[in-house]
């Protein structure tokens, strides 16, 4: 059975009520506003960055940028990170404003392509360099057009013949091998 109350004591327990709760709100918000300021302080860290060859490389949120003229380049790691490979490759200019087909076995060596000379080429399209284990829709290219190839292999190599580069290495190795072929044609490494 339930006690019967005045109106009285029932305003004064809806008042008290109103008031823990304003508390409990007051103290949320004071805790929020004390977090934020608190974290504030973690995000007001220096970039590192180092100069290479006269190029300038910041390090953003894990990738190394490059600003160049109109262009930003990202990379994985920068220059002093990559194995430096003797390889004489084509520079940027030869790829700018055309198709370029890519063929890899390494999905992230792949995106580092993507990512850097997407701002650069008219577009991109998978191909194969012969029939075998090509994919059913996609076209079967050869060395006269723009093409990159990135393949798995016990030697780190990356070579060009003609209009193809051949990217290979350990899959452990393969995006600083991809890194050091940017480097290459954007003239940093030489």
């Amino acid at each position: 059975m339930r006690k019967i109350i005045s109106k009285e004591q029932e305003a004064k327990k809806r008042k008290r009520n109103q008031l823990i709760l304003a508390g409990i709100l007051i103290i949320v918000m004071v805790g929020s506003t004390f977090g934020i300021i608190v974290n504030s302080f973690g995000q007001n860290e220096v970039n590192e960055a180092i100069e290479y060859n006269g190029y300038k490389f910041t390090n953003s949120n894990g990738f190394w940028v490059l600003n160049q003229g109109a262009y930003t380049f990202m990379f994985k790691y920068n220059p002093e990170q990559v194995e430096k490979i003797s390889s004489e490759l084509n520079y940027l200019n030869e790829y700018s404003s055309k198709p370029l087909y890519i063929f890899s076995e390494d999905y992230v060596a792949e995106v580092e392509i993507y990512r850097n000379l997407g701002q650069i080429v008219e577009r991109f399209q998978g191909a194969c360099l012969n029939e075998t284990g090509c994919k059913e829709n996609w076209p079967i290219k050869d060395c006269s057009n723009n093409f990159i190839i990135i393949k798995e292999s016990e030697q780190n190599s990356i070579t060009q013949e003609e209009n193809c580069v051949f990217i290979k290495g350990r899959t452990e190795n393969l995006t600083q091998l991809t890194d050091e072929f940017l480097f290459k044609i954007l003239g940093i490494e030489k």
